[in-house]
């Protein structure tokens, strides 16, 4: 026998139905799969320009600890799941795309705002929070497909940085691919995150800024963060404006331009009560 609930109103509800009511409202929503990465640390090259001595420097490493889990996005948002946004009119069109966006290849020309749009939509969808990730938690998730930036060696001579630069381009032996692939066509990683540092560069929500180290390579001052670049990862580290959509069109960072912009998402654990799944209650009830 089900266990009913005495509502407020006096309506009899199943338990049953109310684990239907905190889902989604929108049944026909297209939910990303998940990737549960557990807790732990690691390891990380931070993100941005460094100065030691005034001249550039490798940025550096740091401990970084998560003590919860991590919900990571298995594959890159589909051309399917941003289009059901683009339907709600809370998204833009990618860059050079025309509507319908309709297989499960990765949506690709689309800026950080753009990002954040379909993010904000999927959190009122659900009523659970999907963001993007910080560059950390991308490294984190990418495991061995991470590219560590750092250069051999900190010449205070530009010329010789220019050439060790130059040298770890080459080594990269990045070739611009301009098809984008079926999902999973890169593979997963040891973490069982797919597609990762392939010919799609994602979004972070790390913004740009540039510190200054000391002879030891620690911290001595945080510079202010330009928010109005963000860092996107991929087969290197690079940095974009929010607005650009065609990554050729202009960035930053060791390495040729990435081929394409796309997003994956981080999911937050849901809490029990939220405004959403209030909402989803009193549609079942009232069916209004």
């Amino acid at each position: 026998m089900k266990q009913k609930l005495i509502t407020a109103g006096g309506l009899l509800l199943s338990c049953a139905a109310i684990i239907t009511a905190t889902s989604s409202f929108s049944d026909n929503i297209l939910v990303p799969e998940l990737e549960e990465i557990s807790a732990g640390q690691h390891e990380y090259r931070m993100a941005g320009d460094f100065l030691k001595d005034g001249k550039p420097s490798s940025a550096p490493k740091i401990d970084v600890r998560f003590a919860r889990s991590l919900s990571v996005m298995k594959y890159q948002v589909s051309n399917r799941e941003y289009a059901q946004c683009v339907a709600d009119a809370a998204c833009a069109l990618p860059f050079k795309q025309k509507y319908p966006l309709i297989d499960d290849k990765p949506v690709t020309g689309v800026s950080f705002i753009d990002a954040q749009s379909y993010a904000r939509w999927l959190t009122q969808k659900t009523g659970i929070t999907w963001r993007l990730p910080s560059d950390a938690e991308w490294a984190y998730s990418a495991g061995s497909r991470f590219f560590d930036d750092a250069l051999d060696s900190d010449s205070a001579d530009p010329s010789k940085r220019a050439l060790l630069k130059y040298q770890q381009v080459i080594d990269l032996n990045i070739k611009s691919d301009p098809i984008v692939k079926p999902k999973g066509e890169y593979g997963a990683n040891e973490l069982g995150i797919y597609d990762q540092s392939g010919n799609i560069w994602e979004w972070t929500d790390t913004c740009y800024q540039r510190s200054v180290v000391n002879m030891n390579g620690e911290i001595v001052t945080s510079g202010k963060e330009n928010c109005t670049i963000r860092v996107v990862e991929g087969k290197h580290r690079s940095y974009m404006t929010i607005f650009i959509q065609d990554a050729k069109s202009g960035g930053c960072g060791v390495g040729p331009s990435p081929d394409y912009l796309g997003i994956r998402l981080v999911r937050d654990n849901p809490a029990f009560f939220s405004f959403q799944r209030a909402r989803n209650w009193w549609i079942l009830l009232t069916g209004s």
